[in-house]
This record gives C-alpha cells, structure tokens and sequence, in this order.
C-alpha cells in the first residue's frame, strides 16, 4: 500500500490539531510493507465494517485493516510559489502525495489569529489554489520553452503530441484554472503524467466548523459550503477540536459520545473513506483461521495485479483466483458452503477485481 493523502492549509486553520487526532487512530505498521516513517506521517485504518464480519464466519484470529497514509505538509502562505514561507520545500512535499485534503477555516476564535485578518473560506481555497497553478505554470513553461522549436520539426510525433497538450493545460492556467479542468484522455494524461502536476491531483476539502456550527445542522453546513464555492460532494464538514476529544477516548465512550452529537461516523473516519474513494480504490479481502485482511487496489486492476499487493510471486506465477464475492459469502457462512453452492468462481489474468472479492490465488514460482 502506497497511497497518500497531503493535508494542507493555511496556518491556523486547524491542519496540525486534524493530523494529531489522525496518528492517534494510527494502526500498527508492521503488518504493512512500509515501516519507516517520517514522524509528519500517520498511517491509518480504512473504517471498514465488513471486516468484522468476515472474521467471524472465518473464525479468524487476527484482523487487518487496508491503510492510507496521511502527510502533514507545513502551513502554505500567499506567495509560495515564489519562495515565501517553506514555498518550494511544501511544494516538494505535496508533489509526493497521491491526492490532496485540503483544510479550511470556518470557525470564528478571536484567540486563533486568522493570517489575512478574516474568516473567508473562498478566499482561503483561492490563494492555496493560485499558488499550486502558479508552481504547475512554471513547470509547464520551462517545458514549452526547452520543446516547442524541436516539436514544431515534426520528426518526433510523441514530443509534438506532448506539447499540443501542455498548451491547452498553459492556456486554462493563464485563466487561473487548474490543469484538472483541462479535458483530456487518459492517454493524453498519461503523457504528461512524469511533470507531476499538483493542479491534477485530486482534492477533498476538509471544513474545519466550531461545534456551534455543527449543532446548527445540515443547513448551516450547506450554507458554508455555497460560500465556499466548492461543489458538496468534495466537502467533509469537520470539528478538529470535537475530533481530538474522541481521538483521545476509549471506543466505547467515543461511540456514546457520537450518538449524543447525533453523528454515525467521526469526521475523521469520513475524511479517511472519503479520501480512500477520492483516489478511486477498491478492496478486496483473504479471510481465513489466520487473519482475515483488506488489501487495497485502484479499480480496474485485473486478478494478477491484485495478487501482486499480496506477494510479487504471487503477481509473477499467478495461474488463477477463487472468487467469492462479499455478499455470498457471507450468507453461505463461509467458503466451504459457498463452494458447494457454485457460488465459488474460477477467475484467470483477464478478470478485473471487484470491491468485496474474497480471493484465494493460487500461483506457481
């Protein structure tokens, strides 16, 4: 598993307090194959119900959550891009990331000092987004710069391709667009892909409310999000401060106390699955006496693929995957009933693994 997620911000909006409420769900690292981690790292569990159940019905001793990791990258100030603040160096850091959380202010603390003054989530979002356009542009420009004569020969038809499509991209962020606005085909992206764009990476925006704001319910929220100007369905409204109170209690009270809030999931468990289906994965299950594990893989990854996050010789040598999906196996209670019901199915390299699969590969080395 290598998927990240970059949480940036302005300073003081609540970017530190979310990422130490995260590492504190921080799961152990061992049972993954990446152990060493910067200490602004968190590795932590996708929330996942089905995995309780399967263990169940497999007798399992041991359960295993898929993960994601979480990076905080230093506060982002006006003026990144050329330099100010940690500029380039928090532009390196969000380069690494697979997708961006982007933190918002919407909490009003005369104690909390706003950097430019005022509480405006618009603006927030614009200045962050500006500076990430600006630092793709410089890149961009330096390309066409170093390429267009060469491409315009029409001897290298790759180059030429490549250039054709970085105007575009130029031309929607002289617009003060992001290049993720540019409407391209995934080969097309694929192309350009090595210049690591962060204005392609996609992004959830985190609200940080007060816990007066989320008591006002769904219409104060809906209201803050049309403020924002950012589209509903990227937007996870979040209390930091309610969220390290819960980081901080046992499960049990943790549960009480969502139920008082009238809250079914902690805003940090949707910020993790809502990130986890922001990258566009999948999970896909082994269950057994021994464990029973989620494994992650980006949707339309084929069988022999989704071996490989198991073991490599599994990807090398695979000949074929037993399949029971989620939903027979649990009402067969287990693999053996399922198998004699034909429900077990035999998949080779061609099948593409759906969310839920419970998979037995075999392979040969």
């Amino acid at each position: 598993m290598s998927f990240s997620v970059g949480i940036v911000g302005l300073p003081n909006v609540g970017k530190s307090t979310l990422f130490k409420a995260l590492t504190k769900k921080q799961i152990d690292i061992a049972n993954y194959p990446f152990c060493t981690i910067n200490p602004n790292v968190g590795i932590v569990k996708v929330p996942d119900e089905r995995l309780e159940t399967l263990a169940k019905i497999s007798v399992s001793k041991e359960i295993i959550p898929t993960a994601i990791e979480f990076v905080d990258i230093a506060g982002l100030v006006k003026g990144a891009s050329k330099g100010e603040g940690l500029g380039n160096q928090f532009l390196a850091n969000i380069k690494e990331v697979d997708a961006i959380a982007h933190v918002v202010r919407a909490f009003e603390d005369s104690n909390v000092i706003h950097v430019d003054g005022k509480v405006d989530p618009k603006s927030d979002i614009e200045v962050i987004n500006l500076e990430l356009i600006m630092s793709d542009m410089v890149i961009v420009q330096k390309f066409l710069s170093a390429h267009r004569k060469e491409s315009a020969c029409g001897k290298d038809k790759a180059l030429a391709k490549v250039v054709e499509i970085l105007e575009k991209v130029l031309a929607a962020f002289e617009a003060g667009r992001p290049a993720s606005s540019v409407a391209l085909e995934i080969e097309e992206r694929q192309l350009i892909k090595s210049l690591n764009l962060l204005t392609f990476k996609p992004v959830i925006y985190i609200l940080n409310v007060d816990e007066e704001q989320m008591a006002h319910g769904q219409d104060k929220i809906t209201e803050i999000i049309r403020l924002a100007g950012i589209p509903a369905e990227t937007a996870i409204p979040i209390s930091a401060k309610i969220e390290a109170e819960l980081a901080d209690m046992p499960d049990v009270d943790a549960k009480e106390y969502l139920k008082e809030l009238g809250m079914e999931m902690s805003g940090l468990d949707q910020v993790i699955k809502a990130s986890y289906k922001l990258l566009d994965l999948i999970t896909f299950f082994t269950s057994g006496e021994k464990e029973t594990r989620a494994w992650t893989v980006e949707r339309g990854a084929k069988a022999p693929q989704a071996a490989g996050k198991i073991h490599s010789d599994f990807e090398k040598g695979f000949i074929r995957a037993e399949v029971i999906g989620y939903k027979d196996f649990v009402c067969s209670g287990g693999e053996v009933i399922a198998r004699d019901k034909g429900l077990l199915r035999l998949e080779g390299k061609d099948y593409v693994t759906q969310d839920g699969d419970v998979v037995h590969f075999r392979f040969s080395v």
